[in-house]
């Protein structure tokens, strides 16, 4: 059967992100408000959150400092001097009339993440234009009920901390910004600037998309930038993108002449439906008609601050990712898969590791026993009843030929349920090791007892001597089924 190849896009796809990430502090931006998600509707707010005539804010250090911590990780330059400023505009959800953000003096610029696919489908250097803070808005609710229109606002988390990430329009694939933006809060989870829950919007993401079409003639036509909003999950970044590229496609191929005069826009993610479906004009920077807040002090940032924020934030997961590799041998798929669970689990790979003195035997367990049995069960690392000497336990009786592996997964399905030691369980079970005179004894005897067995491995089909094992089990259900089948091929040749 043959496949037909697959074609390449008639185009270039052209993608820059904006990611809005809220920061993992006790209180607000600019007052003292909670930022404890949950809470009944409009009970976390104040005079300064709410805008109300007379109120001043006054800044979070501990925002500024989480700030700081993801633009060294995103290897961006931090400004001395920053201020802030008022971006006008006026939603509901906005109390305030304005947003009190960052615009021509951000505090911090030019950094880079690069993302790779570990089987090597990709790499790609994006670079990062700015990373700014700014205040959240509020949330608007709408009843979608049949026959009602009600619309609500809970303000609580008007004026939480959000660290606003603008990339180059590096990415070239859906599939490349799904990896990056995975990469992304990987790495800002790993720092403690925020726990990138999409579910409760600590993390939103909107996408600027177009097309670069080559034309017959040697020009490059470009389609106008459109801005996707309400995309609840990467996953739906990934649908939202490949959706709009194919429409810009399409709309380009039909109106080649009018090009031009198509305006940016901004377009909406409709899940359930998987289409973009249009919002608005985009706007422009002088939309917002932005001024320096009157009621801040500029900050500054000395290069003592820098070293200390730089010296405190440990390795980032792309580093740990190569040190594993090369420390433990295991490729990198292996270190991507344990990176990703986060550092309570690099930990706990790396004590049982040390303790087997086998990178890949310590993998494999982690991936195939552990891991699985958090994602069926629930739980954390750092709860899991197995703690790292037990597994260690486990894994060198396992290496040294007590008995297999699949008898190892019993063990270990018997001490998690029973919280009882390996050495305990093995005893309750019954299981001891086989020794060599034994092991030798028994193989003797199943060679006396299948004579075309042993004629078919001596003449050459060495499979043959699978048959031998299943009948081991039965004489000695302790036995080492890979020693079994070597120890007969052995005496078999005459070794």
């Amino acid at each position: 059967m043959t496949t037909q190849p697959v074609m390449p896009e008639p185009y270039v796809t052209v993608i820059g992100l904006e990611v809005h990430v809220q920061l993992q502090t006790q209180t607000k931006l600019f007052c003292g408000c909670s930022t404890r998600f949950g809470a009944p509707p409009n009970t976390q707010v104040c005079p300064v959150c709410l805008g109300l005539p007379g109120s001043l804010p006054v800044m979070n250090r501990a925002a500024f400092g989480l700030a700081m911590k993801a633009a060294l990780a995103l290897n961006c330059r931090i400004a001395a001097f920053t201020k802030w400023d008022r971006k006008n505009y006026f939603y509901p959800d906005l109390p305030k009339g304005y947003q009190i953000s960052q615009y021509d003096l951000p505090f911090s610029a030019d950094g880079w993440l690069e993302v790779a696919d570990p089987k090597g489908a990709f790499a790609r250097k994006v670079g990062i234009v700015r990373v700014h803070l700014e205040e959240d808005a509020g949330k608007s609710m709408h009843d979608e009920a049949v026959g009602t229109a009600d619309s609500r606002i809970d303000l609580n988390r008007a004026g939480t901390p959000l660290c606003e990430i603008v990339t180059q329009p590096d990415l070239r694939s859906p599939q490349e910004a799904r990896a990056w933006l995975n990469e992304l809060k990987l790495l800002l989870v790993y720092l403690g600037v925020s726990d990138c829950n999409m579910q409760e919007g600590s993390l939103r993401v909107d996408a600027n998309v177009n097309l670069h079409v080559p034309c017959p003639d040697g020009r490059i036509a470009k389609t106008p930038i459109v801005e996707i909003k309400n995309m609840n999950s990467f996953r739906s970044v990934e649908r939202a993108l490949a959706y709009e590229a194919a429409r810009q496609y399409d709309e380009w191929q039909a109106t080649k002449a009018e090009l031009g005069k198509i305006p940016k826009q901004t377009r909406g993610w409709d899940d359930p439906a998987g289409v973009t479906r249009a919002q608005r004009h985009k706007e422009e920077s002088s939309d917002y008609r932005y001024f320096p807040d009157p009621d801040l002090v500029p900050v500054t940032v000395s290069d003592a601050q820098v070293a200390d924020v730089r010296a405190a934030m440990g390795e980032p997961p792309a580093v740990l990712r190569q040190a594993l590799a090369e420390r433990w041998r295991i490729t990198a798929y292996d270190a991507e898969v344990l990176v990703n669970q986060g550092r309570e689990l690099v930990a706990y790979y790396e004590d049982v590791a040390t303790r087997v003195a086998d990178g890949k035997v310590a993998s494999n367990w982690l991936q195939q026993d552990v891991l699985r049995t958090l994602n069926e069960r629930g739980g954390m690392i750092d709860t899991f009843a197995i703690r790292p000497e037990a597994l260690a336990d486990l894994i060198g009786r396992v290496q040294k030929g007590d008995f297999d592996t699949s008898r190892g997964r019993e063990i270990f399905a018997e001490v998690l349920a029973s919280g009882r030691s390996v050495a305990d369980v093995v005893a309750s079970l019954g299981i001891a090791a086989v020794g060599d005179d034994e092991l030798v004894a028994l193989c003797r005897e199943l060679i006396a007892e299948n004579p075309k067995i042993v004629a078919d491995v001596q003449g050459g089909k060495e499979q043959a001597a699978a048959g031998l094992i299943g009948q081991a089990k039965k004489k000695n259900p302790n036995v080492n089924p890979g020693k079994v089948r070597q120890m007969c091929l052995d005496l078999i040749r005459g070794r």
